[in-house]
Order: C-alpha cells, then sequence, then structure tokens
C-alpha cells in the first residue's frame, strides 16, 4: 500500500512542519483573529494558519488557511518572522514542532465566519488582543507585523 506523504504528521512528528501564520490587517487597522479549536494552543486566540502543503508557497499557504478558518480573503505582502512551537507530552517528548513562517496580510474588514479549526473569529484592535489569552508571542507578533502596514 502507497504511503499518503499529503499531509505532514503533526502530532508526535519526526521532523519539524513547516507551518504560516498570517497577520491580517483591516484598512482599520484591526487584526483578524480566530480561536483555535483544536491542540496545539486550543481555546487561545491566535491569528489565522496552519501547514504548508507539499509544492504550495508560503503566500498559497497562507490565503488558503485563511480562507479555509474564517473566510476572508487576504493578501500576503510581506515575511516578517520565523518562530519555533514546540510543545511537549507530560513525558517530555515532543508532541508538536512547528516552524511558524509569519506574513503579514491586507483584507478588507469583511464579516468572518469560524470555519475548520476555529471556534471564532473576529477582527480585533491590538489592545483588544492583550486582553485575550493568545499563545505564545502572539501579541509581539501582531505589533511587529503592523510596523509593516
Amino acid at each position: 500500500m502507497k504511503k499518503d506523504n499529503s499531509k505532514a504528521k503533526c502530532e508526535y512528528p519526526v521532523l519539524p512542519v513547516p507551518a504560516v501564520g498570517v497577520v491580517i490587517v483591516s484598512p482599520y487597522k484591526k487584526v483578524l483573529m480566530i480561536k483555535r479549536g483544536k491542540a496545539p494552543a486550543k481555546d487561545t486566540w491566535s491569528v489565522p494558519g496552519g501547514t504548508i502543503e507539499l509544492g504550495e508557497t508560503i503566500f498559497d499557504a497562507a490565503k488558503r488557511e485563511v480562507m479555509e478558518e474564517t473566510g476572508i480573503k487576504c493578501t500576503p505582502y510581506h515575511v516578517f518572522d520565523a518562530v519555533d512551537a514546540i510543545y511537549r507530552d507530560k513525558d517530555g517528548r515532543i508532541r508538536f514542532h512547528y516552524v511558524i513562517v509569519y506574513v503579514v496580510a491586507r483584507a478588507r474588514e469583511e464579516m468572518p465566519l469560524a470555519r475548520d479549526d476555529a471556534k471564532e473569529a473576529k477582527w480585533m484592535t491590538s489592545n483588544e488582543i492583550e486582553t485575550v489569552q493568545t499563545p505564545g508571542r502572539t501579541c509581539e507578533l501582531v505589533k511587529k507585523a503592523l510596523k509593516y502596514v
């Protein structure tokens, strides 16, 4: 039987998994945020994103992931950071290891629809983002992305 390599094994991987995080900024300087519905980072607010598929560019992955999770069309235009997101289980084994390439994108401030692994989706100001639970360096990354707008 032929092994399906179309999706990387994300949980307990043998190699880091390439992913994209997308800071989408509206003309009103609001940022599109989603509440994660799955591990890792379940029930925290983060920017949309996910794994990069084989043969897909970073910007194509960004557009696809944002559409899948929110129904919003965006235009990515700048790579501004890369982060290791490593999550260990209670025994110290690596449960998840993503290398996340962060991009900034533009989009109209339309009503997002929480889809795929997003439980909620909404536009927030940078001040609002600081009041919700976020994983890792999310607040810092959003502030950094806003410098490129």
